[in-house]
Formats: C-alpha cells, structure tokens, sequence
C-alpha cells in the first residue's frame, strides 16, 4: 500500500507546489491593477500549467525514485523536468493563448524548481531520521577514515542496510578543506590526528579504512595508526574493485598484519615468467608447505604441461593437489608422497617425468628442532638438496632453484649452517652440469606455517601471554605470495651459480609485531594481553643478515632482486667435507663439520 500511497501524496504535493509557484510569481513580478488583471489570466491557465509539468515529472520517474538517498542525479532531474515543462507551457500559452511577459516564465521555471527541489530534500530528511530511529540501540559505532569516493559508497552501503547493525558517527579525512562538511548527513570530524580523539568521544568500536588510492607505505602508516586504537580496523578492496563499483561493507576484509609492511608492491615480469614455464614439466619438492604450496598456485598460472607435486606429508600434498585439481586441469597434476632423503626413490621420479624445471622447496626450517636434531637437518638440508641436484643435472633438467634462507648468513644454527652448505653445493653442481642451479635467499614469511605470526594468533585467541624472545629482536618479514612471486622471477635471471638475495624492505621488531597484532584484535598490549620475554632460543640471534658485510651483493635487472657476491668454492674440498657427516657419531661431531665447510658459523649455544 505504501508503494502507491507516497506517489500519490507526491503527485497532489507537486500540483499545489505549482499551482503555488505561479500565484506567486504574479505577486511579485506585478503591482495592482497588473497584478489583477494577469492573476486572472494565471488562474485561468492553470490546468494548462499542471498539465505541461505534471506529465514531464512522470516520465522523469520523480514518482518513482528512492527519495531517501537522492543526491545530485535526482536535483537534475528535478531540473530538466522543469525546464521541460516551463518550455512547453510557454510554446503553448504563445501559440494558442495571450502569451505572457517572458520574465514570468523564467520565474516560474525558478519558483517551481525551487518548491520541488525543497518538498524532496525535506522528504529525504524526514526518511533519513526515521531510518536513524529504526537503528537498533545496539548497533555498532564506526568511522570511516576516508570521505572521498570510497568512504561515501561504504557509508551509502550502511545507510541502506540497518541489518549490518552499524551506524557512521562521522568521517575522518586529512583534506582540511572537508573538515566540518556533511556527506549523507554524515560530518568530516577532522584528520587521521582526531581519530583516538573521536574514538574515546563517541565509544568508536569499529575502523574501516576507505582510501585504495594509498601507496602500501601510506595505507601501513594509517593501518598502524589505527590499530593503537582498541577498535577493529577495517579496509576496503584494493583500486581494481574500486573501478567496478563493488565496494560495500560485505567485502570490505580485517586489516592484517600483512598491511602493516611498508613495502612496495611486487613488479614481476609476467610474460618473461610465462614464457620460462609455459609447456614445461615443473617439479617442486615440499610442495605441501607454505612456499612451495604458493609457487604451484603461481606455476599453474603459467600454464605448464605437467606440475609435479612432490611432498613427504601425504595430507598437505592431498590438500593442495585438490585445490589445484578444482581450478585448473587435474591431468597435469602429479601429486607425489616422498622425500627428497630418498636418492632412489627420486631417481625413478627424474627418469618417468623428466622435469625441465625443479624448484627446490623441501627443507627443515625451525631453528631450535634442529638445534636439537643436527644429524636431521642435515640428512635433509644437505643431502636431499644434494639428491635433488644431482639428479637435476643427470636427467637434464633446464633449471633448477633452490629456495634458502637469511639464516644463512653468517650462521649461529644448524638450519642455517645447512642451508649455507646447500647454496655451496649448488654453485659446486652448477660447474658440473648443463642445468643452471641458482639460490633465492631471503627472511621470515608471515603467516607460514610454524612461523612466529600463526603462533601469536594462537596465544591471543587463548587470552595471552604472547611469548617474545627479546625485546630488541628483530626480523626481515616478506608476505607468502611476495616470496613465491620473486622466487619464480629469480628461475629467469643469471646464467647459473647465483645466490640471489631479495629485497626484505626495513627489519621489523618482533615485540613491534607482537603489539600491532593485539592491536589488530581490539585488544591493548600489557593490559587485555600480557607479553612475556623468555630469552633467546639455541641458534637464534638478535639480528638476521641478508648478506655478509663483506661480500655484499650486485644490482640485477630486476630492483626487488640482488645478487650475493660469494666466494668461489672449491669443489674438492666440499666433496671431502660431505664424506665426514657418513663418519659422525654424536651431534658435536656434526656440528664440527659444519664448521669446517662454513668458517662463519658460530654456534651460539655448543
């Protein structure tokens, strides 16, 4: 019934809005004994009048528009029916009437916008308070920190949807210039400075963050900011959302620590990459963890013949073999179960598939298990990246890349000591054969599994303590598809031997983490979560290195990529180290040996 009846009363408000306006158009345009005589001449065209308005008001649907959020599309409207109607009132009364002064028809043409224009926005005022009474007591208040383009569409969104349970209190936006001006009723409350002002003034639980024009540095700085607030922050879709409209509060995702990087975006050449992987058969051993899971979701991007999922944990290479099989052409698909320890079993593997590129993903990564397991780490650090590689070059494999890791760098663990024999052997095997064997070192992946990120996410669901080791550590952080993406960049670039470092962007301190991501729960450091320091662990050291300050390392073609600029290796010599681990006994004698083939590492602990 409301459907009809809000037309209805609109039509009969318009028909006594101009009946109105062109009274009082004759009023002020003539005096006495003119105004007598046209006031009579007006009376007598008003039908006339309605009947050139009213027909031009429908086709224009001012009867069937949501007058509740009417902006400026709809006051144009209102605009061009008017002139529309004032035009044909004016050909008509001209042709088949006594025509008028033309000074009343420009102030009808006025008078009539005006008195539309007004009936709506006070319409549209009394729909917008009748909305704000309907929002339930225990709807959630948010600013928006953001009133351009973004902000408006997400603060539009909530207006129209009271089953989000959110009302805006106001927008935060730097522009001075909107300070103080309203948007659907909505106030510029000042700059990203008033934000923990307005936070504490109106009980602001939630942030959502509406500028994807931002640079990552810009939008981490704000997303930091926002995150020492107790509320929830918020962002919108990235700017390729933005252009197609489709930004409201159902998509916009949490600010994670990954926003809190201030890193530039990764620029990878794309077709160079396509061109490298497209038709190949690609290996990629530990295809089941975190790295090697990402680069066979970029690697079937690049359309290969054959991808070879090879993993000792049958569970993760199930999970990523079903996921690959659901976008992509389960044919191609290898999942494997083996380890790269077994020199055997690979080798039946080379000699089915032949792969022509193998990226070398398999290792033990946790520092302190393998500072209590060396013969381990080794086993599978060292000898199984040896198996992998020479089987790489006796079956010709084109290229092969080994993913290592910052801990190589002058090395106080024995996973870092490991994977510094590893990138020796590579460049001993890269002299030996045709493949081209190269090495992409860099830091910590947020959000990998067993890393430091997955563990604070479960001390804080737990209500704390987080546990830091100290409170100057710091790390070089790098997103999951940011590594994967520079280590198939890397597959492209040198002639062999290389040892590629990437570009980590400045180290972050871990007890900065730790407090960005109590944050990022609405939480307060020390107050809702403790955070304990336990010391540092065996084979961990304050400070990681990308490279050595002596060695250094070159420009490449690519800017986020460097080259390590290592010493040569005698392969002989290497050789006569890799026989010593077969005559260890105890891990004090493995450890000796790692020190003999890296004159830096120090262990920090034996």
């Amino acid at each position: 019934m409301l459907k009809y009846l809000i037309p209805a009363c609109l039509f009969i408000l318009d028909s006594l809005i101009i009946i109105v306006a062109a009274i009082s158009v004759i009023g002020v345009r003539f005096e006495d004994d003119q105004f007598s005589l046209y006031f009579k001449q007006i009376v007598q065209y008003l039908p006339v009048i309605l009947l050139c308005y009213l027909p031009f008001f429908a086709v224009s649907r001012l009867y069937r528009r949501v007058w509740r959020h009417a902006g400026y599309k709809e006051l144009s409207s209102i605009g061009l029916a008017t002139f529309a109607g004032t035009a044909c009132f004016f050909g008509i009364s001209t042709l088949f009437y006594k025509a008028m002064p033309r000074s009343v028809y420009v102030l009808l043409f006025f008078f009539v916008m005006v008195g539309i224009g007004l009936s709506r926005l006070i319409l549209r005022y009394f729909l917008r308070c009748s909305d704000m009474k309907k929002t339930p007591t225990s709807a959630i208040p948010i600013i928006i920190v953001g009133a351009g383009y973004a902000g408006n569409l997400v603060a539009s969104d909530i207006l129209n949807h009271n089953s989000y349970n959110r009302y805006v209190v106001g927008f935060i936006d730097d522009d001075e210039e909107k300070h103080g001006e309203l948007s659907f009723g909505i106030e510029v409350l000042g700059g990203r400075d008033k934000i923990q002002e307005v936070v504490n003034k109106f009980g602001v639980k939630e942030i959502i963050i509406a500028i994807p024009s931002l640079s990552p540095k810009e939008s981490a700085e704000l997303a930091a900011l926002c995150s020492q607030t107790k509320c929830k922050v918020k962002i919108v879709p990235d700017i390729y959302a933005m252009l197609d409209e489709d930004v409201s509060i159902k998509n916009l995702r949490p600010v994670n620590i990954g926003d809190l990087l201030q890193r530039d975006p990764v620029v990878l050449d794309i077709k160079k990459i396509t061109e490298f992987l497209s038709g190949k058969c690609v290996l990629v051993t530990g295809a089941g963890g975190s790295i090697g899971s990402e680069l066979c979701r970029k690697i079937m991007q690049m359309k290969p013949s054959r991808l070879i999922l090879l993993g000792k944990g049958e569970n993760s290479i199930y999970e990523i073999h079903r996921e690959l099989s659901c976008l992509h052409t389960p044919e191609i698909l290898v999942p494997i179960v083996a380890s790269v320890r077994d020199r055997k079993g690979l080798e039946e593997i080379f000699a089915r598939y032949r792969p022509q590129v193998v990226f070398h993903a398999a290792a033990h990564k946790h520092v302190p298990l393998m500072e209590a397991q060396p013969i381990e780490a080794v086993k599978n650090n060292v000898f199984g990246t040896l198996n992998v590689g020479l089987l790489s070059g006796e079956y010709g494999a084109e290229t092969f890349v080994m993913v290592s890791t910052d801990k190589a760098v002058n090395p106080t663990s024995v996973m870092g000591a490991t994977k510094r024999v590893a990138e020796k052997i590579i460049r001993v095997l890269n002299e030996k054969y045709a493949t081209k064997y190269v090495a992409v070192r860099f830091g910590n992946v947020l959000g990998s599994r067993g890393s430091v990120v997955p563990l604070f996410k479960k001390q804080i669901e737990a209500g704390g303590p987080l546990t830091v080791t100290d409170p100057e550590i710091v790390r070089y952080f790098m997103t999951i598809p940011e590594a994967s993406m520079l280590v198939l960049q890397a597959s492209t670039m040198g002639k062999g031997g290389e040892v590629f470092v990437l570009d980590m962007g400045e180290p972050i301190k871990i007890l900065d983490l730790a407090k960005n991501m109590i944050r990022l729960s609405g939480l307060e450091p020390e107050i809702d979560i403790k955070i304990d320091f336990i010391g540092l662990r065996p084979g961990e050291k304050l400070f990681e290195e990308l490279m050595t300050a002596e060695d250094g390392t070159l420009p490449t073609m690519h800017k986020q990529i460097f080259c390590a600029n290592l010493p040569d290796v005698d392969s002989e010599n290497l050789e006569s180290y890799l026989s010593k681990f077969k005559n260890c006994k105890c891990d004090l004698d493995v450890i000796n040996v790692l020190k003999e083939i890296v004159p830096t590492y120090a262990p920090n602990h034996f």
